[in-house]
């Protein structure tokens, strides 16, 4: 069964992260990819957004995939429904990206224990912001 990093673990990812690549980040800023992302932008951290039909995103030029993105990720945000969670992994495990952060409200243990499995740092269900704002600042 998945778990997650404890709070410090979790601290520590985000401590060594500059670069988010945020797989499913909407352009419409009611939605909540939206402002984790721009609070994560407002914290320092580089936004990459990641959306096959969006052209720029909170002033960052979007690519439609992770094999796209032309720079070093150091993480990967995903705010995609459950079922195409599947698709992410196989994509980060393909790119050799190292770190996962599945967005608060998302569960897919089996893609998680795959991440796992390929040697994949993996965080579910937890809101990245929320844990940032209060635990790691």
């Amino acid at each position: 069964m998945f778990e997650n990093p404890g709070t410090q673990a979790c601290c520590a990812i985000l401590r060594n992260v500059k670069t988010i690549a945020v797989v499913g980040l909407s352009p419409n800023p009611s939605r909540p990819s939206y402002g984790v992302s721009a609070s994560m932008q407002g914290f320092g951290f580089h936004i990459i957004p990641v959306h096959p039909a969006a052209r720029e995103i909170l002033g960052e030029k979007v690519y439609p995939s992770l094999a796209a993105v032309p720079e070093p990720v150091d993480l990967v945000s995903v705010f995609r429904s459950a079922e195409f969670i599947d698709d992410v992994v196989d994509e980060c495990l393909k790119l050799g990206l190292k770190t996962i952060w599945i967005q608060e409200g998302i569960v897919n243990e089996p893609a998680a224990e795959r991440a796992l499995a390929g040697g994949m740092t993996v965080v579910m269900n937890r809101c990245i912001y929320r844990d940032y704002r209060d635990y790691c600042r």
